[in-house]
């Protein structure tokens, strides 16, 4: 994070102080819980410091929506993927079980897979899963999608070009 100035903190805190209160309200209601409510809030401000920007005083609600609302995304994706990881050990032989440091890494690997993926066009994702996680060859893949073996190859190579480039 960048160092900033005192008159940049003064505007920072004047800008916390003033619209606070109705971001706490905006989450709440949609998230329902005070601590979860309280986090997003400095999450929101946390998010916006490491910017290095405020918006203009009549954009200010829009941008706090808006940063708010990719947080909230974010952790409710986040919930959804360490439920479902969760129970999938749960299903596991006891003999498997891994330590909490584990299934934390696990899960914050699988959000930044899941993350990825959403990033990808449509049929790329489409194409890559259906080649990775299902096993399927490149002319099933073409049959099932309603294209040509071509164009499966070509969404494939796409979604594994993105993801080495965005991983490196």
């Amino acid at each position: 994070m960048n160092c900033i100035s005192k008159s940049q903190a003064a505007q920072i805190d004047s800008f916390y102080v003033n619209h606070r209160s109705w971001l706490s309200m905006f989450v709440q209601r949609r998230m329902g819980c005070s601590e979860t409510t309280a986090d997003l809030v400095q999450d929101t401000y946390l998010r916006i410091m490491a910017s290095g920007r405020l918006p203009e005083h009549k954009d200010a609600r829009r941008y706090l929506t808006h940063v708010a609302k990719g947080l909230m995304v974010d952790l409710l994706r986040r919930k959804r993927i360490e439920t479902a990881y969760l129970e999938h050990l749960q299903q596991q032989p006891e003999i498997l079980a891994v330590s909490p440091e584990t299934q934390s890494l696990m899960i914050e690997a699988l959000t930044e897979i899941e993350t990825m993926l959403n990033k990808l066009p449509k049929h790329c994702r489409q194409a890559l899963l259906l080649r990775q996680i299902d096993g399927l060859s490149y002319k099933q893949i073409a049959e099932q999608m309603k294209v040509s073996v071509s164009s499966v190859e070509k969404y494939v190579a796409s979604a594994l070009r993105h993801i080495l480039l965005n991983t490196a």
